[in-house]
């Protein structure tokens, strides 16, 4: 596994600098005008290829191998650029993830053939392996599935109808209860429960010192309910993986 990082991280290097740090904004925008008829979206494929020379010239391939991983990236990155530029929402997030999932999994995948004496039966028999999927399983937990829990208990806690800030507090604070859930969940993996107060308190903070300027005591009471729930559930899980995995609480 630690030879397949080896080989991996390179390439992922490579990728972010050529995708991020080397595409000029120009690029963007004449890729989204003329699709496969641009020559940034030939410039930008070619560049991704061109640089993973560096990392090759590291890990001493041969020029068979070179070329081929130079190929197979270059066009790999071509195709999915091109199938996300003439997508209507392909500006949104969602496809942002996609795109950039899948070329990390074209890089994962040449990395995984490069690696020498690394299988799948020794990728799943790993100890590692197996960690990754259990936080990543408490991760997916605390996203959806814990939102249609917290949904479940607020339904006794209606919001008022007449209250003009209530859609924007529903919806705003489904991505607040996101990235709330994700920082305690971190935090609390990383044996930091102290951090997990801090979270609480700097929501608290700004929150609730928003909804003392509206009327009803309601709205207050749906808010605090659902930010406790979500704060219940996660820390919980958090506690739960941190026991299976031998985390130290600090």
């Amino acid at each position: 596994m630690d030879d397949f990082l080896a080989v991996f991280m390179p390439f992922l290097f490579i990728h972010m600098l050529a995708d991020f740090y080397l595409q000029p904004n120009k690029w963007i925008t004449e890729k989204k005008q003329h699709t496969y008829r641009s020559a940034a979206l030939y410039y930008h494929s070619i560049l991704h290829g061109i640089l993973l020379l560096i990392p090759a010239l590291i890990l001493g391939l041969d020029w068979r191998s070179t070329l081929c991983l130079v190929t197979i990236v270059a066009i790999s990155h071509f195709v999915i650029d091109w199938w996300k530029v003439t997508k209507v929402n392909g500006d949104s997030l969602s496809y942002f993830v996609i795109d950039q999932a899948l070329h990390i999994c074209v890089l994962a995948m040449i990395a995984f053939h490069m690696t020498e004496g690394l299988t799948i039966s020794s990728v799943l028999g790993n100890k590692k392996f197996s960690d990754i999927v259990l936080i990543g399983f408490a991760y997916l937990l605390v996203l959806k599935p814990t939102s249609i829990v917290i949904s479940a208990v607020l339904k006794n806690y209606p919001v008022p109808e007449n209250n003009p800030c209530a859609e924007g507090i529903v919806s705003g604070g489904k991505l607040i209860g996101y990235l709330e859930r994700v920082l305690i969940l971190t935090f609390t993996l990383v044996g930091s429960y102290a951090a997990v107060g801090f979270v609480l308190a700097a929501k608290s903070i700004f929150r609730f010192g928003e909804l003392n300027k509206q009327e009803g005591r309601s709205m207050t009471e749906y808010v605090l309910i659902g930010s406790l729930v979500s704060v219940v559930f996660t820390t919980l899980l958090g506690t739960l993986v941190s026991l299976a995995l031998g985390i130290k609480i600090k």
